[in-house]
């Protein structure tokens, strides 16, 4: 099983920028989006053979989620039930035969960690909500997840430490999701792995130095994590500040 996650920053733009022909090439069974930044009825995608499901914030042109899947889920959800944090588009889950599947735009902490406080309280409802579908099945959770974890997740961690992404608080709020039973998928393939990034600033040439971060995540129930089989990340595809990164599992699904 084949599952792809990007944030697109702004979807109508990336679909100018190649969006439909990675789309169609990658031939993924879930394609999941994050910071759509589109209302209902902004878009219309012809995508044949896949249902679309969609995830707007009450902001326009801000946030939001998608995910298209080509078998049909038992139900999909949005939000985390939390009606104050359910008011930005931030979450889809689908709900499978073998598995859960959750798509997430986290929020970030912002300059000068200004939204850390809403950072934290997001993390924890995000977690327990995590724990709660595990108890009741596996489940796969990806997204821009606006943290990189350690060190080796970011190419100037020296100079960032404390930033947006990269405080303290949250690295250790991510670190409590992967004890509470989830594993890094790409991490745990590629321990040693360093220069793997997936979010790249606007400025400085930092694409093109490869100067960035890795914030975008696919993570799985512990259970699952012997049927991971490729983790790759997409860096040479452009359309986004982000570039797609994938799952490929032994699941039914």
């Amino acid at each position: 099983m084949r599952l792809i996650s990007w944030n697109v920053n702004g979807l109508r733009a990336c679909v100018q920028k190649g969006f439909l022909d990675f789309f169609r090439n990658v031939d993924a069974d879930c394609f999941c989006l994050q910071e759509t930044k589109l209302q209902p009825g902004q878009i219309d995608l012809d995508l044949p053979c896949y249902e679309q499901h969609w995830y707007s914030a009450e902001k326009k042109g801000y946030s939001g989620t998608a995910l298209f899947t080509k078998q049909q889920p038992l139900n999909v959800t949005n939000g985390i039930g939390v009606p104050d944090l359910d008011n930005e588009g931030r979450v889809i889950t689908a709900e499978y035969p073998a598995f859960f599947l959750v798509t997430c735009y986290t929020p970030n902490a912002q300059r000068g960690l200004a939204r850390l406080d809403h950072r934290m309280r997001w993390d924890e409802a995000f977690r327990a909500y995590l724990t709660e579908l595990d108890q009741r099945k596996p489940v796969i959770v990806c997204g821009d997840l606006n943290v990189a974890h350690k060190e080796i997740d970011l190419k100037n961690p020296g100079s960032n430490r404390g930033n947006a992404g990269f405080s303290d608080e949250e690295r250790e709020s991510f670190t409590k999701l992967l004890e509470a039973g989830f594993t890094d998928t790409f991490r745990f393939r590629n321990p040693d792995a360093v220069g793997c990034y997936t979010w790249w600033s606007y400025m400085y040439k930092a694409r093109q130095n490869n100067a960035g971060w890795r914030i975008d995540y696919f993570l799985v129930s512990d259970r699952l994590r012997d049927k991971i089989n490729a983790t790759p990340i997409y860096h040479e595809i452009l359309g986004s500040d982000h570039c797609p990164i994938g799952l490929e599992i032994d699941l039914e699904d």
